[in-house]
């Protein structure tokens, strides 16, 4: 049975989504003591816009992992 390796863009890749993370988690972390004096309706939305906006830059990256390339086509 042959034992396939991944390839140094998903080893790769998979460091700039974990350093994606943290970069964004110290944002938002920073930003806490801001957020916390805002109503909780607020508050609610600007964590849900913020936990939504981390994942757009994912889906070039995961793009790139696979096939090498960021864009489509």
């Amino acid at each position: 049975m042959a034992v396939i390796q991944p390839s140094g863009r998903k080893l790769a890749g998979t460091g700039a989504i974990l350093l994606l993370i943290l970069v964004l988690a110290v944002l938002v972390a920073s930003l806490a003591n801001y957020v916390s004096r805002w109503p909780g309706v607020l508050q609610g939305a600007f964590y849900l816009v913020i936990g939504i906006i981390w994942i757009l830059p994912l889906k070039p990256l995961l793009r790139w992992m696979e096939t090498g390339r960021f864009r489509q086509g």
